[in-house]
Order: C-alpha cells, then structure tokens, then sequence
C-alpha cells in the first residue's frame, strides 16, 4: 500500500519596501516555512511566487501595503490566481514587544491573513477618468476664519 501525502497549502506574508520585499511561508497551523528577500521588480515577484509554491500551493498571500510598494506585487500575485489580502502594518504593541524587523513583519502579515485579521480587498491604484456624478468629486471644507 502506498501512502500519498497531500500538498499542504501555504500562507504567505510579505512585508514591502521601495527595492526589496520579505516574505515569510507558513504552513496551514501557522508553523513557518522560511523566510527570503525577493528584488521589487518584476524578476523578484516571479521568484518570490515561485519560492512560496516550493512549499505547496499557495492559497493566500497578506501584503502590507498593497496600494503603495505593494502594489505591483500584488497585481503579479492575482494575475498569478493567488488572493491577495491587505495586511495593515503590525500594531505598536507588537513592533515595541518584537521589535521592527522585516523578517518578524512578513510573518506576522502571513498570520494576519491566515486568521482572518487581514481578509481587506488590496487596493488598485485604478481610477476612473471622469467621476460618474457631481455629488462623487471631493468637496473641500470651507476656511475657518478668525
């Protein structure tokens, strides 16, 4: 009788920077992976994708930061048919009991969006040309005078 294992799937979490991107791999109970630095370009997307799936298939990735360093990474992933979950910056509790690292942050972003903590739709940084309505443009407040 042969015994198949079936592929576990992976969590991921990437913390974003300007030039590099750590990302952590967690396994389904939260046990970590590995943890790697990818380049923030188009190269470094493939690989970090790439590098998470030789873990297993990867069912969600949390990325911080999606509408601002994150947010090529995060077209890459869901052009990819990864899901992608915005992961909002760890708490000050956490960073002072922790203390900031890349490493620590990428995953804690994958834990985040393993519990539900992060389900946050990423945002796009695709607007439409022209608002539908009036009522939709930003008004501004008045001045206050003294």
């Amino acid at each position: 009788m042969t015994i198949v294992e079936a592929q576990r799937p992976v969590i991921g979490g990437v913390d974003t920077h300007l030039d590099t991107h750590v990302a952590a791999a967690l396994d389904p109970i939260g046990g970590v992976l590995g943890v790697e630095a990818f380049a923030a370009s188009s190269a470094g997307y493939r690989q970090l994708l790439g590098w998470l799936r030789t873990f297993g298939p990867v069912s969600l990735v949390g990325v911080e930061g999606t509408g601002s360093y994150g947010a090529g990474l995060a077209r890459h992933l869901r052009g990819a048919g990864v899901a992608v979950a915005e992961v909002d910056r760890p708490n000050r509790q956490l960073r002072r009991r922790q203390g900031k690292s890349d490493p620590v942050v990428a995953v804690e972003a994958a834990r985040a969006a393993q519990s539900g903590r992060a389900l946050g739709a990423p945002r796009t940084q695709t607007a439409p040309s022209k608002p539908s309505e009036p009522s939709s443009w930003p008004v501004a407040a008045p001045a206050r005078r003294a």
